[in-house]
């Protein structure tokens, strides 16, 4: 019976303390397997330049982010009149959960071809590839600025995974058409605010920031996320810190559109877009035009979109990217005609490497990477 006494004692012990309840000691800090960091042009994971002495045909490959457009990883559609939009094939219905936890299971296939990194937007992006209008109300921050508890557990999923994986997360905020849910500047700013200050305080080390996608779009309801005034939401964003910790920032330009000169000069690194942007050669020029600018300083040039394929071929965008020695991503979406199996973007999505587009894209980026 004394025996008894004291396990029973022992058992409710432990269920009341904090390692029990918390998964490690109260106050005791997150240990984080992935830091990223940029030195020149080049990014470093873990003090490491990534692909360290790699070349491929001659190119450098060393200190390159090879990426692919992931927005919709935590999606969710609030609004009761386009969430049927949505439905998967199999069930016939819309399930965010699942949508996170098959991007999830996915993650290890990528980083496997050479992936090092992904774009995952907390406001998404078109389900359709493009869009003129956005009914859907897909937003992880709310109309006062405030984060989405659901939506900021799925990313909590994600950003978790990433960090064992050893990949880099680019974390996009604002997207348009989905900005107009939010009701004034305050607002966007105290949007960015939360965010920072949420990824700092879950001490990832492994997350980069995009203000806005497309920052040229005058589709923004709001002056401060077009190109005129975002190096104002950039320069915001990089002051906020936490024990001498930032996030390192950027936005986005649409393909062909080159960066003001305030943005290259406050951005941490430099975002394309090569939608748009053919023949090849033309991505060459692009990367150029952008070490030519009058403000810009060594750091790294990253297209974290073009809808280009022809993987088959010895030269596309992703190669010519290459060979200007800036990093290249890939966005996929479903067109007419395609299936299921087809995009990254296009929701419901299929996370897997299982059509003609995603096989060539993997299959090129892994002959490159070497992994």
């Amino acid at each position: 019976m004394i025996m008894k006494n004291i396990v029973v004692n022992l058992f409710i012990a432990m269920l009341l303390s904090p390692v029990f309840l918390f998964g490690g000691t109260k106050g005791e800090p997150k240990k984080r397997k992935t830091v990223v960091s940029i030195v020149g042009e080049k990014f470093f994971i873990n003090s490491k330049p990534t692909f360290q002495g790699r070349e491929w045909k001659g190119y450098k490959i060393e200190g390159l982010l090879p990426n692919s457009r992931m927005v919709q990883g935590i999606f969710d559609d609030e609004n009761p009149e386009t969430v049927k939009n949505w439905f998967y094939p199999d069930t016939k219905k819309w399930d965010a959960d699942r949508n996170t936890q098959e991007f999830i299971d996915n993650m290890p296939v990528w980083k496997a071809y050479g992936l090092l990194s992904f774009t995952i937007n907390l406001q998404g992006g078109s389900p359709y590839g493009y869009s003129n209008k956005q009914p859907w109300i897909n937003s992880a921050i709310d109309k006062n600025g405030n984060l989405k508890p659901q939506f900021m557990a799925r990313l909590e999923r994600i950003l978790d995974r990433a960090d064992e994986l050893g990949m880099v997360v680019m974390l996009g905020v604002y997207y348009f058409g989905q900005d107009e849910n939010i009701k004034d500047e305050n607002a966007i700013k105290l949007g960015i605010k939360n965010t920072v200050e949420w990824v700092l305080n879950k001490q990832y080390t492994n997350v980069m920031l995009e203000v806005c996608n497309e920052s040229n779009d005058e589709l923004y309801d709001f002056e401060i996320l077009r190109m005129k005034r975002v190096h104002e939401l950039i320069s915001f964003a990089k002051s906020i810190t936490l024990n001498n910790q930032r996030m390192l920032v950027s936005t986005s330009f649409a393909g062909k559109v080159m960066p003001t000169d305030s943005v290259i000069a406050v951005a941490d690194y430099i975002l394309l877009h090569g939608n748009g942007v053919a023949p090849p050669c033309k991505v060459t020029e692009f990367v150029n035009s952008v070490r030519s600018a009058k403000t810009y300083k060594p750091k790294p040039i990253v297209f974290n979109e073009d809808d280009h394929f022809e993987f088959e071929k010895p030269w596309n965008n992703f190669v010519a990217a290459t060979s200007a020695y800036a990093s290249w991503g890939y966005f996929d979406f479903r067109k007419p005609n395609d299936d299921f199996s087809v995009g990254f973007q296009s929701v419901p999505v299929d996370w897997s490497i299982n059509s003609p587009r995603k096989k060539g894209f993997f299959n090129l980026l892994k002959e490159i990477s070497g992994e």
